[in-house]
């Protein structure tokens, strides 16, 4: 038994796949990071975009001055592609033409290659290197010309600015291993090393563009979860009104349901001798009437929070709508009452729901206009009741409305009339004001019934 346990497990020892351990494990994910961040796809095309101009100076620019102010990074990219090649020409003035030129295209070609592919520049950079200096007569400088030496502190900031904080570390490092490689094999005995002061003018600016980066990335994480939570407020504050419509509607509903619920009830008594025909119709009409109202209250009744309780007043309707006009003049809110057409007592839902729109109309008239005069109009006209809430441009405060449509009163009014089926739009006027136009429709029947 023993030897085939021995036999069974040496596989697994000597054959099998050996275990790992931490060291080993550090190395492989190293490896894995190296290769995705400068081997894996390492000359895609990735071009530079180009710089937002909404900026704090750069949107005070005209029209064309701005558009161009967005090629700025591709311009400071080219004249450190200059500045290297300038470089470069200077330190090659004892070489001859072609050892001149090959030193001044290999100066430049790197650095505007970052504008289209920023980590591929970096390999032609680190290859350019040896034979800049095969050409060069600068015998003091090696591996670093001062062509190359331009050229690659370029190119590596440029890449530390395009890509992760953790490729700019692997850059420093390969670099530093690339050029004490060149010391030891080719430039042996031969040469003076500049591979020590090239490390740490580089690790320097690795750094800034780092810091850079790193501030840039958190910025905008920081506008995206910005972003993320005006979204969520923005819905959360939608569903709550659509919750306070809701218990509306259960209350309007609700009432009347009980209200048919009793009048069945009660009709027969009002007959004398009634016929059983008519009694078993009013009696099915009191249980459908109680049976809805159970099961209206049931669906709607979830949208209630456990704080909340049922208004113990009526709610209100358009014949309260002095008192709220009173309060708003209170407030300092000059405001102004037209009603044409003749007035009638409508649904109590197109009542409560007009009374809520002028409520909200004026609140932001409050709120966004404060010393603006106001003027609510009604109209009773054929088919339904129109709104129309206007207010006049504020002497105090002057707004940039970019989205009329994206506050969250006007949200919960167009929520109001879109349950109802009516119509609503929303703008400035051409003194500078805003009003609300809202129609409620209200059919024939409902109208003869009021």
């Amino acid at each position: 038994m023993t030897e085939t346990t021995q036999t069974q497990t040496m596989p697994l020892r000597g054959g099998g796949r050996p275990s790992s351990s931490p060291e080993f494990r550090v190395a492989m994910d190293a490896w894995r990071r190296l290769r995705q961040d400068l081997f894996h796809d390492a000359f895609a095309y990735r071009p530079l975009p180009r710089m937002r101009t909404d900026g704090l100076l750069t949107s005070r620019l005209s029209g064309r001055m701005r558009e161009y102010a967005g090629w700025t990074p591709h311009a400071v990219v080219v004249t450190a592609g200059l500045l290297s090649l300038s470089i470069a020409a200077s330190a090659s003035q004892g070489s001859d033409e072609v050892g001149i030129m090959l030193s001044v295209l290999l100066a430049l070609f790197p650095v505007l290659l970052t504008l289209i592919r920023p980590v591929g520049a970096f390999w032609v950079s680190m290859a350019a290197t040896p034979v800049t200096g095969a050409f060069s007569d600068a015998w003091s400088d090696w591996p670093w010309v001062a062509g190359s030496f331009a050229c690659h502190v370029v190119v590596l900031t440029v890449v530390a600015l395009r890509t992760r904080p953790r490729t700019a570390g692997w850059m420093w490092a390969l670099t530093a291993t690339y050029g004490f490689l060149l010391e030891s094999t080719v430039g042996a005995g031969h040469y003076a090393s500049n591979t020590g002061p090239f490390l740490v003018v580089s690790a320097m600016a690795l750094l800034a563009a780092s810091a850079v980066t790193i501030r840039r990335t958190a910025q905008q994480e920081v506008t995206a979860q910005q972003t993320v939570t005006a979204h969520e407020r923005s819905k959360r504050t939608l569903l709550e009104e659509r919750t306070t419509i809701a218990r509306e509607l259960h209350d309007v509903v609700a009432h009347h349901m009980s209200v048919v619920a009793i009048q069945a009830e009660a009709a027969p008594y009002r007959v004398e001798n009634p016929p059983p025909e008519l009694e078993q119709a009013f009696a099915t009409i009191r249980e459908n009437a109680v049976a809805a109202l159970t099961e209206l209250r049931r669906v709607l009744g979830v949208v209630r929070a456990e704080d909340y309780e049922a208004p113990d007043a009526p709610q209100p309707t358009l014949a309260d709508l002095d008192g709220l006009l009173a309060n708003v003049r209170e407030a300092g809110l000059t405001v102004d009452k037209v009603v044409t057409g003749g007035v009638r007592e409508l649904p109590q839902g197109v009542e409560l729901s007009a009374y809520r729109i002028v409520q909200e109309a004026l609140s932001n008239t409050l709120r966004h206009a404060p010393g603006a005069t106001a003027r609510v109009e009604i109209g009773y006209v054929l088919g339904g009741l129109g709104l129309r809430i206007v207010n006049g441009p504020s002497p105090e405060v002057t707004l940039v409305k970019s989205t009329h449509g994206a506050g969250h009163g006007i949200t919960g009014m167009r929520e109001r009339v879109t349950m109802l089926n009516g119509e609503m739009t929303t703008g400035e006027t051409a003194d500078g004001g805003y009003e609300v136009t809202v129609f409620l429709p209200v059919s024939s029947a409902s109208e003869a019934d009021a």
